[in-house]
């Protein structure tokens, strides 16, 4: 048995609101040990979504939407399950009540549109729905359920937890579970990665997958078994092995990041940090004061638009260093002027389109460096990048 998600609204289809329903109903799927092989996004049209949904039953036997189930007139999702299903809709009359009485507990007038809301598809259950106007429902077909939610977050997931879940462990017989660790690593490539766990990637239980972002690979493995303590051990057994290949290249696992590792090895060692930024523009001081909290270990950063801006640090003006000189040169300096253990210096030389970082770390005892050509590369891109490869730069030099 598989599951499949289909998100239902023009907004989410052209970008204009990230689409975190499906991701939470993801996660809870996997709790319950249900496969998940499909997620679709579909407008607010009413014969697309019919279009979907019966593509969906084809190869699902669990096809969860959220989405259209208000009031308006573009909230088609009932009238699309109905044509996908081959059945009427029916006014539910026992649901009106129940739509009312949402309105009387908030003081607030029902428009007539609202009782759209209580017809669905014939002979389909319905859920109710405590916390939000739109009752959910679910239609049971020959190829497969349909479980219809609405698309307002909080109302979804109190609905995923209270109804959905208890449904499909009742309805079909699920005992298993699904556990799911993901590594981080920094400082190597997707490419080189792959390379030292791509035999991992070819394992059916537990399976190892990779996932890039700017400056940063995530492995991601995951074990499928009837019970929680049988899922846990064949995760750990293959990240043991995923650890043992890639050794100080990961630098924390699912809710770890990369900034509060840093932190957490500064306090470990009694060390603390200063940081000078411009290409980066207040990136990394916002990550390590937030990672930070109230401890020592970060003495504050200094963040200007480019290297005029850090005259604090008595820096020579214009282009009197090479950049690698002035990189060094601004972590040696805020290091000295915060009186910190560790100076990190961020900066960027040449014209808009053509920019190369600079990043250096002065340890006191030595000057770790790097470099990246920053041509022809997006902004949302290019900042993650040279903050996570800043960080690494303090972690290995304090592992």
């Amino acid at each position: 048995m598989q599951a499949e998600i289909v998100s239902i609204g023009t907004e989410l289809l052209l970008g204009e609101i990230v689409d975190t329903n499906a991701a939470y109903i993801a996660r809870l799927l996997t709790t319950i040990g249900l496969d998940l092989y499909y997620k679709t996004t579909v407008g607010d049209n009413e014969g697309r979504i019919a279009a979907v949904l019966g593509e969906a039953l084809e190869r699902s036997g669990v096809v969860i939407t959220t989405g259209g189930l208000g009031p308006t007139v573009d909230d088609v999702t009932r009238e699309a399950v109905a044509a996908a299903t081959h059945r009427p809709l029916e006014v539910r009359r026992e649901l009106i009540p129940e739509v009312e009485a949402f309105f009387r507990r908030r003081g607030a007038r029902m428009t007539e549109n609202n009782l759209r809301q209580a017809r669905l598809p014939q002979g389909a259950i319905a859920v109710s729905n405590p916390v939000g106007t739109a009752p959910a429902f679910i239609v049971e077909d020959p190829r497969g359920v349909i479980i219809s939610l609405p698309g307002v977050p909080g109302e979804m997931r109190y609905l995923m937890e209270h109804a959905v879940l208890p449904y499909l462990r009742a309805s079909l017989g699920l005992c298993g579970v699904i556990k799911v660790r993901n590594l981080h690593t920094a400082g190597i490539g997707e490419s080189d990665v792959d390379a030292l766990v791509g035999d991992l990637e070819c394992a059916a239980n537990p399976t190892v997958g990779l996932a890039a972002h700017p400056g940063q690979t995530d492995v991601r493995v995951t074990a499928k078994a009837e019970r929680e303590e049988e899922a846990a051990r064949l995760v750990t057994e293959m990240e043991a092995e995923v650890r043992r290949r890639l050794g100080h290249h990961i630098y924390g696992a699912d809710e770890e990041t990369l900034e509060g590792v840093v932190i957490e090895l500064l306090a470990r060692r009694g060390r603390t940090l200063a940081v000078a930024e411009t290409v980066t523009q207040g990136v990394l001081t916002s990550r390590l004061t937030a990672a930070a909290h109230d401890s020592e270990q970060f003495k504050g950063g200094l963040v200007a638009p480019g290297e005029v801006g850090l005259s604090g640090l008595g820096l020579p003006s214009g282009e009197d260093l090479p950049a690698e000189e002035m990189t060094a040169l601004a972590a040696r300096r805020v290091r000295e002027v915060q009186g910190a253990d560790l100076g990190l210096a961020v900066l960027a030389r040449g014209e808009p389109g053509s920019l190369v970082a600079y990043v250096a770390l002065d340890t006191g005892e030595a000057v770790i460096r790097h470099s990246r050509d920053l041509a022809g590369r997006p902004p949302d891109l290019i900042l993650p990048w040279i903050a996570n490869t800043a960080l690494d730069a303090v972690r290995r030099a304090l592992l």
